[in-house]
């Protein structure tokens, strides 16, 4: 098979005569799919000029009289360019039809057809191809009209490197770029967390880093703790580590039992040998294992890799339960609350987002469901052709893995619920919010402002997002205050820099759109807002004059609701005093579920400016003189200091020795020479 770029220069052949077509976009997109994929990329905007004007049904009648009766991907888009929808099918003709004829079954699709105003088809080998990347498009341009994920977060996986004579064991997380054996998907990074540290009482794992290793001239504290052999010193001949490392991988490969006997038996001899000391560390390793597996949670004696869904609809939301079996454990589970229309079935929510979650992420020999999906036996066969293996999707009946498919749907309808409740509590309070403020309606975005600094050294400005959902964090912002004007611990000039800075950008970027108003807001997949109803500012009188004063120079004053929440008498929570325009300060009863809701946001906003502080004030801890030179990569500061041990001695060699550096080259040398000898 040729690589994907012949065949995408192969594949775009066919449409070479088309001259608004976005090769390179395309390209990129097709590759996404998989190393297999054949196709054809057709731009039917190009030759849509006697569409000019039409929008809806009109404009998809004009293009469908020349499409083929072959599978393939459309995307449909409005006047403005956006994507609305992104769909496959196994004949593009005979779907597309079906929108043209004006006739639609939910109000949902009529509306997606009305703001159509031009479409985009990929044509491609297979439906399998054709499925593989809608779920890459839609993951990639997030339609308002399709199912979407919303927390797409990747996985934690437990790594043992294969890139060093004494491997170790390593928490990862994203692209598996460096060489070694990985394991999961685990739920969460805490559970890594507890995996590993179970495992390095188990198997004596080293997880320090290949510098540390290197450079260290006797055991560390976790030798001393029984937590590693020490094969950095010596304690451990490379063939007893080898051995360990072997066991540990067959644990996590599903031999846990194995392993644990052949523990046991070495236990056992050496207890017969009146060897108490040897057959003590065995007990302890034995008892590690136990312990990793007591804490998988339910585990299963009939699944050995498998991931089971589960969804429940209820209130107009979607939750979907994910549950994780890896070596008939256990590995936690996750839920996820996609974006979906309320109208669409349970079938088309699960089937749309499994496309979507194995995108990007290794797939199980078993997919188990609460529900049938639609197009399951093309799902498996997809993710069977992306995987190289055959991948079973089925709805257990009975037995055991029917109880694992009934717990992840309880777990399902339980999140949901939480949520729900959640949110209706987050409504009221809301409510509250604009009554005791005087605002015409709920806010939909509520914006938190605040500064954190020591003695105006590495200030950082912070702003966190609040809905009716509660706190957004893929919103929250930070601002290092780069103005070199302003007095070290003015905190007035540095909020006065974030608020230009903040609205400037927000009134270049999105200047027409209404404030606290998402766009389509009725729209499944609708996007948050962009601009706040309501900013908090961390401040009293004074502070509050010097945003209004930011507010009216851009001339958004009156699009913005600002409010100051000054600390109480002896900063005491619950006597905070509040800052309004038009109307003079005020405290609310200590009681009131809208002072703990002001309260919550505000800590909120403290909590997360103190971490970018601690994180920027640790960065410039930890900075390199070398840094700073030009010319003077990763790489070669590596091996600066791995000659020279510390900057402070690169600073004072000469010339000749900087040389002596790999990859040092004469005139790296004086670049490096001259930094550290100006004078």
């Amino acid at each position: 098979m040729t690589n994907v770029s012949s065949r995408v220069a192969r594949g775009l052949t066919a449409a070479a005569d088309l001259p608004d077509t976005d090769f390179d976009d395309e390209a990129e997109e097709i590759a996404a799919v998989g190393p297999d994929v054949a196709f054809t990329t057709i731009d039917w905007t190009a030759h849509a000029g006697d569409a000019d004007g039409k929008v809806g049904a009109e404009v998809i009648q004009t293009l469908v009289k020349r499409l083929p009766n072959a599978p393939g991907v459309y995307r449909m888009m409005n006047a403005a360019g956006d994507v609305l929808y992104v769909g496959k099918a196994r004949s593009l003709k005979k779907r597309v039809t079906q929108y043209a004829q004006g006739r639609f079954h939910t109000n949902r699709i009529g509306r997606m057809v009305r703001e159509t105003a031009t479409m985009e088809f990929v044509v491609t080998r297979t439906e399998i191809e054709a499925l593989l990347l809608e779920a890459n498009l839609i993951k990639r341009l997030r339609p308002r009209f399709n199912v979407l994920m919303r927390d797409d977060k990747s996985f934690p996986y437990i790594l043992i490197t294969g890139d060093h004579h004494a491997p170790g064991i390593y928490k990862h997380r994203g692209a598996r770029s460096r060489k070694g054996d990985y394991f999961g998907p685990f739920a969460s990074a805490q559970a890594v967390g507890r995996t590993i540290n179970s495992l390095q009482r188990a198997f004596l794992l080293r997880s320090c880093t290949d510098s540390f290793f290197e450079n260290r001239t006797r055991p560390c504290l976790l030798y001393q703790i029984k937590r590693c052999a020490g094969p950095c010193t010596g304690e451990i001949s490379h063939g007893a580590y080898a051995e360990l490392v072997e066991e540990a991988k067959g644990f996590l490969s599903g031999r846990s039992q194995k392993v644990k006997t052949e523990m046991s038996s070495a236990m056992q001899e050496a207890a017969e040998a009146l060897d108490f000391e040897r057959a003590a560390i065995f007990r302890d390793r034995l008892a590690a294992l136990s312990h990793v597996q007591s804490h998988q949670g339910i585990n299963t004696q009939v699944v050995e890799e498998a991931d089971v869904f589960a969804i429940h609809q209820e209130g107009g939301q979607v939750c979907i339960q994910v549950f994780f079996f890896r070596t008939g454990q256990n590995w936690g589970n996750r839920a996820y609350f996609p974006k979906a229309d309320p109208a669409l079935e349970a079938s088309a929510v699960l089937g749309s987002f499994l496309a979507q979650f194995y995108d990007d992420k290794p797939t199980p020999r078993m997919i188990l469901l609460s529900h049938a999906v639609d197009e399951q036996d093309l799902l498996a066969e997809a993710l069977s052709a992306r995987a190289g293996r055959k991948v079973a999707v089925s709805v257990p009946q009975r037995g055991e893995k029917r109880d694992l498919a009934d717990h992840a749907l309880q777990n399902a309808r339980e999140a949901l619920g939480r949520r729900l409740a959640e949110t209706s509590t987050q409504a009221r309070l809301l409510a509250g919010f604009a009554e005791t403020f005087g605002l015409d309606k709920p806010p939909v975005r509520i914006e938190v402002y605040d500064n954190s600094h020591i003695m105006g050294t590495n200030a950082v400005g912070a702003m966190i997002v609040a809905g009716p959902e509660g706190f957004v964090k893929n919103q929250y912002r930070k601002f290092n205050i780069r103005s070199t004007d302003i007095t070290p611990g003015d905190d007035f000039g540095m909020m006065r820099e974030v608020m230009e800075r903040r609205f400037s950008r927000l009134l270049k970027e999105h200047g027409d759109d209404a404030p606290g108003e998402a766009e389509d807001d009725d729209t499944p997949g609708s996007g948050f807002p962009a601009w706040p109803d309501v900013i908090l500012i961390d401040g009293g009188q004074g502070q509050m004059s010097a945003v209004r004063k930011i507010l009216s120079d851009l001339d958004v004053e009156d699009r913005v609701v600002a409010i100051g929440v000054a600390k109480g008498q002896d900063r005491e929570a619950g006597r905070e005093r509040f800052f309004a325009q038009g109307k003079p300060s005020f405290t609310l009863p200590v009681r009131d579920p809208v002072l703990y809701f002001v309260q919550r946001l505000r800590d909120e906003a403290h909590r997360f400016a103190i971490g970018s502080h601690r994180a920027r004030r640790k960065k410039e801890m930890i900075k390199s003189p070398l840094d700073e030179i030009a010319g003077v990569g990763p790489g070669r500061k590596r091996a600066l200091l791995l000659h020279f041990g510390t900057a402070k001695a690169v600073s004072r060699a000469a010339i000749e020795d900087l040389m002596t550096v790999d990859g040092i080259s004469e005139s790296v040398a004086r670049t490096v020479y001259n930094h550290f000898h100006e004078r």
